[in-house]
């Protein structure tokens, strides 16, 4: 492993301590509030999805509900305006926000407090959506460390998307095949609010030190 990797790894596992239990009572530095795009009030909403290459922020508080993340995703990665199809998920939640399945409460979304959560890949080490594969059609990209399916070798079983906790590979109704997120940040390109922000586990090594 190169050092560089090395580094970031230390980082993602040094900030994933600092906030495991989310940011409710973390010292957060002015540093690391803008590198985070959040005010202290706004930072215990804060949704943080950590991966090998960057981390992934989604303020609730910015997020206006109009699914350009959404369309942004489907276009890129596959031809279409769809969604269903999306690997980051806001509609399911924009009217009445969580539900028993989900971990947020139940006056968020549009016809709550107006907070609207989102969900997208965890890229967990130890994926469910991997390890139930009957055919081991998703592995880990080798560069990004996004676990990605193989559509080549994908039956269409859905075992990935049942094995899920959030459910988070969907079929793709044209094909039959399993798509899941692949880490490609065309989400964030799309928010026009700057509820997503992909940041470089670097940017979050400096920001971490000057708080120090």
């Amino acid at each position: 492993m190169s050092k560089g990797l090395m580094n970031r790894e230390y980082t993602r596992r040094e900030f994933m301590k600092m906030t495991a239990k989310g940011l409710a009572g973390v010292s957060l530095s002015g540093s690391m509030l803008s590198l985070l795009g959040t005010t202290l009030a706004q930072a215990e909403q804060l949704q943080l999805y950590p991966n090998a290459e960057y981390l992934l922020v989604f303020n609730p508080a910015r997020c206006t509900g109009c699914q350009r993340c959404e369309l942004n995703c489907t276009l890129a990665n596959d031809g279409v305006a769809q969604p269903y199809l999306s690997r980051i998920h806001v509609r399911d939640y924009a009217q009445f926000g969580g539900d028993v399945t989900t971990e947020y409460l139940d006056d968020s979304g549009f016809f709550g407090n107006f907070s609207i959560p989102a969900e997208t890949c965890r890229q967990c080490k130890d994926a469910p959506c991997m390890v139930g594969c009957p055919v081991k059609a998703i592995n880990p990209d080798p560069v990004t460390g996004a676990r990605v399916v193989d559509e080549n070798v994908c039956i269409g079983c859905g075992a990935c998307v049942n094995n899920c906790p959030w459910h988070m590979p969907r079929l793709r109704p044209d094909t039959g095949k399993s798509t899941k997120c692949i880490n490609c940040g065309a989400c964030v390109a799309g928010c026009p609010t700057s509820a997503l922000k992909m940041i470089q586990w670097e940017d979050v090594a400096t920001a971490m030190n000057a708080g120090a």
